[in-house]
Parts: structure tokens; C-alpha cells; sequence
């Protein structure tokens, strides 16, 4: 045999030897630090959704402004309100005919 097998085995059957008595009752205060460390979890899962929140609404908002300013600047650059040559225009005249039959 190898000496590192050897040393395994001796390792084991010095493991399997020791007796380790498990304590009968919990530890004094044990149940108090759970409690504490449960709600304490608890109230920063809601504030961690409270800053998601705030980042879904600054997002939101964010691609509203975007979505605004394409708008305020697609009005600019045609003359009139629809242009006739507006393809987004032609395209959606031809779908509400098409339900409007």
C-alpha cells in the first residue's frame, strides 16, 4: 500500500472513533437570533424592491423622453402633420381598411 493511503485509512478510523454527543436543547438566545435575522432579511427585501422599482420608473421615463424627442423631431423635419409619402402612414391606412371591411 502507499503511504497515502495509509494515512487516509488511519485518518478514517481515527474519525470513526470519536463519539460526538449532540446537544439536547438549542443553544440559549438561539431562537431570538433567528427571529432577528429573519426580519431583519425581511426588511431588506423590501427596500431592495423599492429600489427596483425606483430604477423601472427612471427607466421608463427614460425611454419616454427618447421617445418624445423622436416624435417633436420626426414632426419637425415633415411639413405637414401626416405626409402623404410617410410609409408608417400608408401602411397604417392599409391595415385599418383592411379591418374596416
Amino acid at each position: 500500500m502507499k503511504a497515502s493511503d495509509l494515512q487516509l485509512e488511519r485518518l478514517l478510523r481515527a474519525a470513526a472513533a470519536i463519539r460526538k454527543e449532540a446537544p439536547e436543547e438549542m443553544p440559549f438566545g438561539f431562537d431570538t437570533r433567528v427571529l432577528a435575522a429573519w426580519r431583519a432579511e425581511r426588511k431588506q427585501d423590501l427596500v431592495a424592491v423599492g429600489r427596483l422599482l425606483r430604477r423601472v420608473v427612471l427607466l421608463s421615463l427614460g425611454v419616454i423622453v427618447l421617445a418624445g424627442v423622436g416624435v417633436y423631431h420626426d414632426l419637425q423635419q415633415s411639413d405637414e402633420l401626416l405626409a402623404p409619402n410617410d410609409e408608417y402612414a400608408i401602411a397604417d391606412n392599409a391595415i385599418g381598411a383592411v379591418f374596416d371591411q
